[in-house]
């Protein structure tokens, strides 16, 4: 897959664990802006949709394609920084490790402390 297509009507996106394991494995997403994309999205590392209505995010999904994505595509160079930089960007905010980290270090060990005292 070289294009993670995501197009569910805002705010229907649950999470969008999917989109985010394929842009850890280099896959660009051209998704709206629900679930984590908007928090994810950058130019660099794929497209984005408003997700504002039906009609209005048809036509922008057949813009970008015929304007951006099938142009970078084309591009190797171009489609392969930005999948490297999708893996290099993403991976690292949005892994199960970092979550993790975060929970322990932000919950867990301030509730331990307030515990303990």
């Amino acid at each position: 897959c070289d294009v993670w297509l995501n197009t569910p009507r805002r705010p229907q996106e649950a999470s969008g664990t999917s989109g985010m394991k394929a842009a850890m494995n280099g896959v660009l997403n051209l998704s709206v802006l629900d679930g984590w994309w908007p928090e994810a999205y950058a130019p660099d590392v794929g497209w984005a949709i408003p997700g504002t209505d039906d009609e209005a995010d048809a036509a922008e999904l057949y813009r970008l394609l015929e304007e951006e994505v099938v142009p970078a595509y084309e591009d190797r160079e171009r489609w392969a920084g930005m999948m490297k930089a999708s893996i290099e960007r993403l991976t690292p905010r949005f892994a199960m490790h970092r979550a993790v980290r975060d929970y322990v270090e932000g919950y867990y060990l301030s509730a331990h402390r307030s515990a303990r005292s």
